[in-house]
């Protein structure tokens, strides 16, 4: 018999607040995190806007020469899942430091290394090039330097499906804890790709948009949606199994029910176009969690803004949901923050959650053209309060990688 898994701490890293509460409150404001890039000139790039973490210093979460020792993607990673950690209020010295383990991914690591040390080749040779980049550039630096930092022995995992990293981390810690290989996992994902290289490649594929108004550039669903905004930050949960969380009195957020995954084995950026592998992963997350699809209530859709995505996925709920799908609440957390790529599943798990604790589903913000072809409800124009049982949280990513979540308040059984 496998084992429930609750959540029990939350921390976030994000365009609109570098907290998990923060965050919460800036969605239900409909606070818009986009804007000029900061980090360098684009006055060569049509892309122009991104959802840049604000007032970020790592030395509030760490010490200096442990930042120093990670990039800004890995620093984020470590910043959320300290808060995480305080907030589930785990003491790792009364743990078996073997029970707790990580599931952090980040679908690129850091292009800045990368950028940087490239130049130094370029200019200098090889010998100028920092014999750290290795170890500072690769993605699975973020769960590894997580379990430095906090002390977690056990099983250690950066699952790297692009856009789907973080929401298969979650699937995965949620799996290793049901099957009884951890007690506890910090899981999510973590990402920081707002650099020359990043946005001129999103761009060079045309996916990203050129809108230069922040209040119209990240719109998913909308008929003028014309390309997603890069974002960045971090978003983790403590996961737990029920009763090490019980014993232990810690407060529980939700219940993880359920948890799908598919690939579409069609095309290396654009989803299948009717959707089925999308609604598979969520028939697939709805079956783990051993409910009816008319018990969903919310769906935090993967929402990126590009043409082809929200048309695909809205055929992926209505394919699978029937007339149900036209009574859901559906939406995008992507349209204030941006799409946090490899972190975008970490940040709307949270989202999630606080939807749950909070009986509060966010609205799409800058929603204002209607699509005749996604003909949901989008939570358009407001947030509303509703009692949400059951949700699921989407995430598609290159290369046809399908994830999703179900999330569940938590009863006792």
């Amino acid at each position: 018999m496998s084992r429930r898994v609750v959540v029990t701490g939350l921390g976030a890293i994000t365009p609109i607040g570098n907290t998990a509460e923060a965050f919460w409150e800036a969605l239900t404001r409909k606070e818009v995190g986009i804007g000029p890039i900061t980090s360098f000139d684009t006055s060569e790039y049509k892309a122009k806007l991104a959802a840049e973490v604000k007032d970020f210093n790592p030395q509030d979460y760490m010490d200096r020469k442990a930042a120093k020792r990670m990039e800004r993607f890995a620093q984020f990673a470590v910043a959320a899942s300290g808060m995480a950690l305080t907030d589930a209020g785990l003491s790792m010295e009364k743990e078996d430091p073997y029970r707790v383990g990580v599931s952090v991914g980040s679908g690129i690591g850091s292009l800045q290394a990368l950028e940087r040390e490239h130049t130094r080749l370029e200019k200098g040779g090889p010998r100028k090039v920092n014999p750290l980049l290795v170890p500072l550039m690769i993605s699975n630096m973020a769960a590894g330097n997580v379990s430095i930092q906090f002390g977690l022995k056990g099983k250690s995992l950066n699952v790297v499906t692009a856009c789907a990293s973080g929401t298969q981390c979650i699937g995965e810690a949620f799996r290793s804890i049901q099957y009884g290989e951890a007690d506890v996992m910090v899981a999510g994902g973590a990402e920081s790709s707002i650099t020359p290289i990043g946005v001129a490649g999103f761009q060079s594929l045309t996916a990203l948009s050129t809108s230069e108004d922040p209040l119209r550039a990240s719109i998913p669903f909308d008929k003028e949606r014309s390309g997603f905004i890069m974002g960045e930050g971090a978003g983790i949960l403590v996961l737990e199994e029920l009763e090490h969380a019980r014993a232990r009195g810690a407060k529980i957020y939700a219940e993880v029910k359920g948890y799908g995954s598919t690939s579409d084995a069609y095309h290396i950026t654009s989803p299948a176009e009717d959707g089925s592998g999308a609604a598979k992963a969520m028939e697939c997350a709805v079956a783990d969690a051993g409910i009816a699809p008319e018990q969903v209530d919310y769906i935090n859709a993967h929402g990126t803004g590009t043409h082809h995505n929200d048309l695909f996925e809205s055929r992926a709920i209505e394919n699978l949901f029937g007339e149900h799908a036209f009574r859901l609440k559906v939406s995008s957390t992507k349209s204030m923050i941006g799409h946090l790529l490899g972190a975008a599943g970490g940040v709307e798990a949270v989202a999630c959650v606080k939807t749950l604790e909070k009986g509060y589903v966010h609205a799409t913000a800058g929603y204002q053209v209607p699509d005749e072809e996604c003909r949901l409800d989008y939570v358009t124009g407001e947030g509303i309060s509703i009692d949400v049982h059951y949700c699921l949280s989407n995430s598609l990513g290159f290369g046809g990688h399908n994830a999703t979540l179900c999330f569940g308040k938590y009863e006792e059984a």
